[in-house]
């Protein structure tokens, strides 16, 4: 392992930049990080540290499109690994995102485990996927169903709340928004965990953004 390590987070979620920095920096003590939350300040970024070791690219930021970050990446520095760390959940995008150059695919709802062999394993000189993105179509099709089941449970507050999770906000930001105590919201965090079979709200918004990322597969 290298004596040091210089690794680009770019995702537009703060709270995800904050997760998955902590959840590196505890397995990697010599890791540095440099942030980026658009595609804007990722080519800014990657301009002033070519000598990163580690890209962790989310697919899903302002400016980008689809693979387009992920494409710029490798046409512009092509020894960099890229990584996607994203809350795609879809076989089809894991594998897509090997074939248009990623050196792996880490869904977000992965443990400290995963996320640290998947690292290794890159910066290795390794290609990693998850055991998930060998499913085939029919099983992706009938998990994304299921978990559109588990969210039609939800109350039309409920299903609101999950919404704003996914876009990152925090419980006191979600009662603002809503005109609600942040007691209340707690109390449909936790209904929501409890009726989808969920442990974490970062769980939760994953489910919410991977439902979102199979409407936009099927319209595309």
């Amino acid at each position: 392992m290298q004596q040091s390590l210089r690794i680009i987070v770019a995702d537009d979620h703060p709270l995800f930049r904050e997760a998955l920095q902590q959840a590196v920096g505890n397995l990697f003590d010599s890791a540095s990080f440099v942030e980026a939350d658009s595609f804007d300040s990722l080519q800014e970024v990657a301009a002033e540290n070519e000598d990163a070791d580690l890209i962790l690219l989310d697919l899903d930021m302002p400016g980008a499109h689809g693979f387009s970050a992920l494409a710029w990446m490798r046409t512009q520095y092509p020894a960099l690994p890229v990584v996607i760390v994203s809350a795609a959940g879809d076989p089809r995008i894991m594998r897509r995102s090997v074939e248009f150059g990623a050196s792996g695919f880490i869904p977000k709802s992965s443990s400290l485990e995963e996320i640290a062999t998947a690292i290794r394993s890159v910066l290795d000189g390794d290609v990693w996927l998850p055991d998930s993105a060998l499913a085939t179509e029919d099983e992706a099709m009938r998990e994304d169903q299921e978990l559109a089941q588990r969210i039609a449970a939800l109350t039309p507050q409920q299903f609101r709340v999950l919404m704003m999770l996914a876009d990152g906000l925090l419980n006191k930001q979600i009662a603002a928004k809503l005109t609600v105590s942040e007691a209340t919201i707690k109390a449909h965090v936790t209904a929501i965990l409890r009726k989808m079979g969920l442990r974490s709200r970062t769980q939760a918004a994953v489910a919410a953004r991977r439902l979102e990322r199979a409407a936009s597969l099927e319209e595309g």
